[in-house]
């Protein structure tokens, strides 16, 4: 179709663009490659079936805002689909007379793919630039209450608009050229679209029409051209970066496991995160894969609660950032920018509540909440800087074993319950891991002999460690006291290698995710369980006997974030409770989706930061509209949060954990 001389006008602009193109891919390649590297090689062909299937399921997109999900489902395959039209398109204005696949029957169903998938691009990215330029849907918007660097500010509609304009032109010039080819000649009914519009230029003669063909095929090619040198900068780079964030996405033992710090590295002159480049390669590239969606900051209980933390302004100021910095970061110079008080503010910094609620809405695989972690690695272990109040509690664990600084004897709770001890009973089956909550709050310890007296009527042989357990570590970890997570981890460990211990049961969340999904990575291998599947199993097995005239009225259930959505267990507390006659009702927000209670990520032992309100107070909120008479949890810290909203609310429900409602059914 081409003329000799197009050919070479193509061929020259298509070298220079691709040589600037090259480069600057060439600078975000390099940019990730200085991250740390998390990519075991055994896993790798897992991985890039697991990026392929998330990629082109878009599953991951349709988890939340459905409708507008769906559109974006059918922009991007229609987009991926254009990387093999794009090619037929260009060997089609090279060689004279040909015409991909032919009029075979793979031709056709190739032409009516890309006939259909055109008009779902063009209605998708006109809705799409819609909703941002002319409904301002405020879902799209970063709040003015969190940091949000000025060219960032800027950047995102310009940058939106550039991406959105130049693929209404692609796609919509490559559509009109396809209908002046038609118009030359009858109808294909395998391109139904590009036939009807062909209609109305019928009357033109097939010079002209001709010539427009040509106009059109160099309009919907060339813009790719001059784009692609641009593409690295724009926020459309998420097409490409996505899948490769999937495939970077370390396989972990649970959605929050943190990895390990090496302090007998002597190279290190700091630990933690304080400039981009400091940041994993997976890390460095969510900034690059980031579609600045919001979907993060929706479900974000911090901003939710009108806190200055925003998951996606974080990855968004990572990119401006990147894109400011680039060639200087791509040839190995350091950050000019440090991420606290650039990226993200100290306040949004310590409102994190480590819930994972942004890391499972992600719809490229993005982890701020890891981000944030390592920067307070880097404040607690290399600045000494965090709010004064954790500094009680990380004594605590230091120096009593648990946060609550108390010197009491973790025993007392059991007095009179007959407890065995593992020396006292060495040929135990599973070690009941009581955790600092159940030895020392007053509500935990009601829970521990619910659930102690669940285990004796099962006839279940358990130990405990009595006085010889310490707090797991886990706020200390949450809160960036590496050091002391992991000093606590050690000695934990040796006791329960000491004890033979092989099988655990816990009443905490916390300490579940702690003992099992990060232990690991300091040599201790145990099976353990949240006693909510314990209960379970022990039900389903006969061994526990409810009274079925028992009756606890209507319950709703709290998904623990850490028993949920970090550990994915989600059925066995809402089956234990089915078995005690009881009517479940369900949250809005629940399972994979559930709101925190707001003691997670070490708030617990520190002031909630400023906001609109409390975390717990709008989860209670939610509860009390539910109509439920109790309300049950699965963990010490919900308990608490929920319990103090329930009391300003004015003890509206009860607020009970799911063993103390079975407690209650047992037959006399």
């Amino acid at each position: 179709m081409l003329t000799t001389t197009e050919k070479i006008i193509f061929v020259i602009l298509a070298l220079s663009t691709g040589a600037l193109a090259v480069r600057n891919f060439g600078m975000v390649f390099r940019i990730v490659l200085r991250g740390e590297p998390d990519l075991q090689w055994n896993q790798l062909p897992l991985r890039m079936w697991n990026a392929l299937v998330v990629f082109l399921s878009q599953r991951t997109v349709l988890k939340t805002r459905v409708g507008t999900s769906v559109v974006h489902a059918f922009v991007a395959w229609g987009f991926t689909y254009y990387f093999l039209v794009n090619a037929a398109d260009t060997l089609q204005g090279f060689i004279p007379g040909f015409h991909f696949l032919g009029d075979t029957l793979a031709g056709g169903i190739y032409r009516l793919l890309a006939d259909g998938l055109t008009v779902a691009v063009l209605g998708g990215v006109a809705y799409f630039l819609a909703r941002r330029f002319l409904l301002r849907d405020a879902a799209l918007v970063l709040s003015k209450r969190s940091l949000v660097r000025p060219d960032a500010a800027a950047g995102i509609r310009r940058d939106s608009l550039i991406v959105g304009v130049f693929i209404l032109f692609h796609v919509g010039f490559r559509l009109l050229g396809v209908s002046f080819e038609i118009a030359q000649r009858t109808p294909d009914a395998w391109q139904p679209f590009a036939s009807t519009l062909a209609a109305a230029f019928r009357g033109l003669d097939s010079g002209t029409l001709l010539t427009l063909q040509h106009i059109a095929w160099w309009l919907a090619l060339g813009l790719i051209l001059f784009f692609l040198p641009y593409f690295p900068y724009s926020k459309h780079l998420h097409l490409m970066a996505a899948p490769v964030n999937y495939l970077l996405r370390p396989q972990r033992a649970a959605l929050g496991a943190l990895p390990r710090l090496d302090f007998e590295d002597s190279t290190r002159e700091k630990f933690g995160v304080e400039r981009i480049e400091d940041l994993g390669q997976k890390h460095v590239l969510d900034a690059f894969a980031c579609v600045m969606c919001n979907r993060c900051q929706d479900v974000c209980p911090a901003f939710v609660t009108g806190k200055e933390l925003s998951p996606s302004a974080l990855e968004v100021n990572k990119r401006y950032l990147l894109r400011t910095e680039m060639a200087a970061l791509a040839s190995g110079a350091p950050s000019s920018t440090p991420l606290l008080g650039h990226a993200i503010s100290e306040s949004a910094l310590w409102a994190c509540t480590a819930c994972g609620a942004c890391v499972e809405v992600c719809p490229v695989g993005d982890e701020p909440m890891f981000d944030i972690l390592q920067m307070r690695r880097h404040e607690v272990l290399t600045s000494a800087r965090f709010p004064d109040k954790l500094l009680g509690a990380f004594n605590g664990i230091e120096r009593q074993g648990n946060p609550w600084q108390l010197a009491s004897k973790r025993s007392e709770w059991y007095d009179g319950l007959g407890v065995p001890t593992v020396e006292e009973n060495p040929a135990f089956e599973v070690l009941y891991w009581v955790g600092c909550a159940a030895s020392f709050d007053p509500r935990a310890r009601e829970v521990a002999r619910a659930f102690v007296k669940l285990m004796q009527s099962a006839k279940v042989n358990f130990a405990v460690l009595g006085n010889r357990e310490k707090c797991t570590g886990d706020m200390a970890r949450r809160a960036g006291n590496e050091y002391l997570f992991s000093e606590m981890a050690t000695a934990n460990i040796g006791t329960l290698q000491n004890a033979g211990v092989r099988k655990i049961v816990a009443t905490c969340p916390h300490c579940l995710h702690t003992l099992g999904a990060e232990y690991p990575d300091f040599g201790g291998r145990f099976e353990v369980v949240h006693h909510t599947t314990f209960l379970n199993e022990l039900l389903q097995a006969g061994r526990l006997q409810l009274d079925p005239a028992h009756s606890n009225g209507t319950v709703t259930f709290h998904d623990p974030c850490y028993l949920g959505r970090h550990n994915g267990i989600y059925n066995d507390p809402r089956e234990a409770l089915r078995s005690n006659n009881i009517e479940l009702l369900e949250l809005p927000r629940s399972g994979r989706n559930s709101f925190c209670c707001g003691a997670g990520g070490a708030q617990m032992w520190k002031e909630e930061e400023p906001g609109t309100e409390g975390i717990n107070n709008n989860r209670f909120a939610e509860v009390q509209a539910s109509g439920a008479s109790t309300l049950a949890v699965g963990c010490p810290f919900c308990m608490q949060m929920l319990g103090d909203a329930n009391r300003a609310a004015g003890n509206t429900v009860q607020v009970r954990d799911v063993a103390e409602i079975l407690a209650d059914g047992l037959r006399p």
